[in-house]
């Protein structure tokens, strides 16, 4: 690769662009709201939602010094991280917080990373970070799930032009913005019904003693509020 090829490749990554006009930022966030309220096509699409979440688990949990073991994503969009360390103390909390706040967080920081222009950047860091949740998979319809994913977002970064690498890229975050918010009313649901018994928010009140309704309340919190300020930040950039 000569100097100047360097140089261009450097300046399309860490360069930003104007942002698109806000019919697309508003159509994009549409077209995300019909790929999550449809059932039928929420449980494709959830696919996507679950490798935030469990990867979620993952960072966290290397984050405070546990040890990942793997991850596996499922066909009926479920998925398990395991990790190994102490089964109580707080890195096994933050570790079982993480799952259902994540794709909330990553749709927020990627709100913020295009209100400043940076749309190359911000797809490539998603691809980096699917690279990376590709090492720890322990199955093969969770590693394909992430080889997809992954893949669409380096042809899109690599081939598209502006336009579409915008739209794609606004679609992504109003998704993980948007998508973020359903799952921990699922998981009210379906507690209601006595059909979570061992989900994160029970896990979590056996490990800290809170009772599990208010950590669905820290879920709910989180998601609406990263909704809220990201959603503010697409539609003012």
């Amino acid at each position: 690769m000569d100097s100047t090829t360097a140089t261009d490749l450097w300046d399309r990554l860490a360069g930003s662009q104007p942002g698109p006009s806000v019919w697309t930022v508003v159509g994009t966030g549409l077209v995300a709201l019909a790929a999550i309220v449809p059932p039928r096509v929420w449980r494709v699409t959830r696919n996507a939602i679950t490798i935030a979440h469990e990867g979620g688990h993952g960072l966290v949990a290397l984050l405070s010094g546990r040890t990942l073991d793997g991850i596996r994503l499922h066909s009926d969009t479920s998925g398990l991280t395991v990790s190994r360390g102490r089964p109580t103390g707080f890195g096994m909390v933050l570790t079982a917080a993480a799952g259902y706040p994540a794709p909330s967080l990553l749709g927020l920081a990627g709100a913020w990373a295009l209100s400043t222009g940076h749309v190359t950047a911000l797809l490539w860091v998603a691809a980096a970070l699917l690279a990376a949740m590709l090492v720890m998979i322990r199955n093969a319809y969770g590693a394909l799930t992430v080889v997809l994913t992954g893949a669409a977002f380096v042809l899109v970064s690599w081939l598209a032009g502006p336009e579409v690498r915008a739209a794609f890229a606004y679609g992504v975050v109003w998704f993980l913005l948007l998508g973020g918010v359903r799952p921990s009313f699922e998981l009210q649901r379906k507690r209601r019904y006595g059909a979570a018994a061992d989900s994160d928010a029970d896990q979590l009140g056996r490990l800290t003693g809170v009772t599990p309704v208010l950590w669905l309340l820290f879920f709910h919190t989180v998601a609406l509020a990263s909704l809220l300020a990201g959603g503010n930040w697409l539609l003012q950039g």
